[in-house]
């Protein structure tokens, strides 16, 4: 006599939503960074800058969280890594490039609107030798990038930027110069300058206290002062970089 398998005892609603939650979570905090991301577009158009800077700011931060809550709540999928990627590429790809384009080389000669292909392609090719990298699980190495990620170079690209609004007396830049700095970091993007990781970062438990109220003290002070905060942050990265060149160099000639 064949029995019925035993009946599943009935979950309610409250306990599936609270199962799928975590997994909706972090592609729901992609979706809004995107969300951000075409809104900047959309404020760069129309010319109000400010908006569309703070928009993609607000995207490199969506960034950098909804990867963490994904290995928080362990709901890491290839789903999640294919949106997280296309998002990239819009925010800190397309948006910057669109707002350099129209914020000081629009109307001028054509090479200002060939820097912004070139560093909307750079960005795409990083985005995509970082996927093949990450299921190759050979592409990041210890402690740092293979290049600058997409975000940091999304915030360098908008230095010039940063660097007009921080002084009252610097009405614009040459447009040579933003060309040439559009075309310098796309190319950082897709080199193979060893940059380094804020993930990779180990506080010792006596410093956790002040690292914190000093983001607190930067979080404050960009409320305040946006443009030269981040162009402060630019710099010290700047800085960052130009010593890891240097180490490169150093490196291959000692080789």
């Amino acid at each position: 006599m064949n029995r019925r398998p035993p009946r599943r005892p009935l979950r309610s609603r409250a306990v599936v939503a609270r199962e799928r939650l975590p997994y909706l979570v972090p592609n729901l905090v992609t979706i809004g960074a995107v969300c951000a991301g075409l809104t900047s577009i959309r404020f760069s158009i129309s010319g109000q800058f400010d908006l569309a800077v703070v928009l993609m700011v607000f995207a490199v931060l969506c960034d950098g969280i909804d990867g963490r809550l994904a290995r928080h709540f362990q709901t890491e999928s290839a789903m999640g890594a294919e949106l997280d990627s296309l998002a990239d590429f819009i925010n800190f790809g397309v948006a910057p490039g669109l707002l350099i384009y129209l914020w000081a080389l629009h109307g001028g000669p054509a090479d200002g609107w060939i820097a912004v292909l070139i560093y909307t392609t750079c960005c795409l090719i990083r985005l995509a030798r970082f996927n093949v990298a990450a299921k190759c699980d050979d592409g990041a190495q210890h402690g740092g990038f293979v290049g600058v990620p997409a975000p940091a170079g999304a915030l360098l690209a908008l230095l010039p930027y940063f660097a007009v609004r921080s002084f009252a007396t610097l009405e614009a830049l040459p447009p040579q110069i933003v060309t040439a700095h559009l075309v310098i970091v796309g190319l950082l993007m897709v080199s193979r300058l060893p940059t380094p990781s804020l993930k990779a970062v180990r506080l010792a438990r006596r410093w956790r206290l002040q690292a914190a109220l000093g983001s607190v003290a930067v979080l404050a002070l960009a409320m305040l002062w946006p443009s030269r905060v981040f162009l402060v942050i630019d710099l010290a990265y700047a800085a960052v970089l130009a010593v890891a060149l240097f180490k490169s160099v150093k490196n291959h000639k000692d080789q």
